[in-house]
């Protein structure tokens, strides 16, 4: 019986990549979104949707965290409450909302990968964009921590860390901010979607075995630790 995928974001960007990898690979993907193309029209923020969303559609195996927000491209001190708010709403609290309503059931079944979407900016901090650095180091802190809880479940929960990539959620982000975070990465170009998704893919399958809590850096170089 094929494994069933479920891809938050999974109508654009690396989510959309994912989805498209990991059917290649067999699995029946699910993708849920806020945009109407989904197949489970989810606001990832929304905990009680996120929860009716996992009673309806029953066992996942893979669970790939790929909805986020770039959010205000301002100094610190220019951020508004609301900006900051939200791009921890649906970054952060989209992450932790989706956790927990699909391992559960992952560890019933004694066998799960969760594929969190992080980012370089959460390792190294990106100027003018604090909300999301901020954000994406929370999501890094909540992979260690959940990959701990379930290490002998057989449950893996791992994150992907890319530098910029060509994506429709980089169309928000302001030339002078894009332009500083693109002359960062040695390979001086930005990454694909695709690229990410075989990164993706093989966090959710069996060959990846004994790693779970890591963070896997897609950087063209730029990573530093």
């Amino acid at each position: 019986m094929p494994r069933t995928a479920l891809i938050t974001g999974g109508v654009s960007g690396l989510g959309e990549a994912a989805a498209v990898r990991l059917a290649a690979d067999g699995v029946k993907v699910v993708t849920l979104d806020i945009s109407g193309g989904a197949d489970l029209v989810v606001d990832v923020t929304d905990a009680a949707a996120v929860q009716a969303a996992a009673d309806e559609l029953g066992p996942v195996d893979i669970l790939v965290n790929s909805a986020g927000v770039i959010g205000p491209n301002v100094p610190l001190w220019e951020v508004p409450t609301d900006g900051w708010r939200h791009t921890f709403d649906v970054n952060v609290n989209g992450t932790f909302h989706t956790c927990r309503a699909f391992v559960p059931g992952m560890r019933e079944r004694g066998w799960g990968r969760v594929v969190n979407l992080a980012s370089m900016a959460g390792k190294d901090g990106n100027p003018n964009m604090s909300p999301y650095s901020a954000s994406k180091a929370a999501v890094i802190a909540l992979t260690k921590s959940l990959g701990k809880e379930l290490a002998t479940s057989g449950v893996l929960v791992n994150a992907v860390a890319p530098a910029v990539i060509e994506t429709p959620m980089n169309a928000a982000t302001g030339p002078e901010a894009l332009a500083h975070i693109t002359g960062l990465i040695p390979m001086k170009r930005l990454g694909r979607p695709e690229e990410v998704a075989e990164l993706i893919a093989w966090l959710a399958s069996d060959r990846v075995s004994f790693s779970t809590g890591a963070v896997y850096d897609i950087s063209g170089g730029r990573a530093t630790y």
